[in-house]
């Protein structure tokens, strides 16, 4: 199926989609000077933070300032979703550097598909993405999830690692189920159907559809995190 480049999409929705975008990128902006002025106690949320922001946006800064800052009143007591919605979020984080890093390696380097099977064992260009999307999700989101266990702590690294991949396996698959479920309707679908095919990696539209994916991974991720903190597999954070 043919990708559609920066020329086949209509003005209104690259003015749109580069609207969102830079809005995420705004928001990120603002949480990065904050954390850096406020260093919150798990320091691994200093990256989480500003990186919730580029897909979650105004509803994600709403969330930090009310429940996630640092500087927080004395008398703030954090109600349990929201510290489900972090402990989701502190995932997404990963599942986002992940697969925002996939998909920018796939277009550097189209033979990554091949490596993972795209021609040979199918076609759509898509599924490679999705694999690659997913290694480097689960990589770097129990890198996340490591970063946030070690400190606490007092083990060897290999029990910290193991706990890490206990926390978080689960939590990711939720979160890409969810990103997967949207970038498949919209791209394989609705954009097909509408403008006659789905949009390439290097057009703000893929980006802007990316940001309702990720919030879609969240939706999925938070009720499988609730599970996981309610078990004690997870800690809330």
């Amino acid at each position: 199926m043919h990708e559609l480049h920066l020329s086949d999409i209509p003005a209104w929705l690259m003015v749109m989609s580069w609207a969102s975008l830079a809005i995420g990128a705004a928001c990120a902006m603002v949480a990065l000077i904050h954390v850096a002025r406020h260093p919150p106690a798990m320091r691994v949320m200093t990256v989480v933070w500003p990186v919730t922001m580029l897909f979650g946006s105004v509803a994600w800064l709403w969330f930090y300032v009310r429940h996630g800052r640092a500087n927080l009143p004395d008398t703030y007591r954090r109600p349990r979703w929201a510290s489900t919605a972090t402990s989701a979020s502190h995932c997404g984080a990963g599942c986002a550097m992940g697969d925002v890093g996939a998909e920018l390696a796939l277009a550097a380097f189209p033979w990554l598909a091949v490596v993972v099977g795209y021609g040979a064992l199918y076609q759509q260009h898509i599924i490679a993405a999705w694999t690659w999307d997913l290694v480097l999700a689960f990589l770097i989101g129990i890198a996340l999830q490591y970063a946030a266990i070690a400190p606490m702590r007092r083990q060897s690294r290999r029990a910290s690692l193991r706990d890490a991949v206990k926390a978080d396996t689960f939590s990711i698959l939720s979160w890409q189920v969810g990103m997967y479920t949207v970038m498949g309707v919209v791209q394989l679908w609705l954009l097909p159907a509408w403008l006659g095919g789905p949009v390439s990696v290097l057009t703000p539209v893929f980006w802007a559809v990316m940001q309702v994916a990720m919030i879609a991974g969240f939706a999925t991720a938070f009720p499988v995190n609730a599970m996981l903190i309610r078990r004690g597999v997870k800690e809330a954070m």
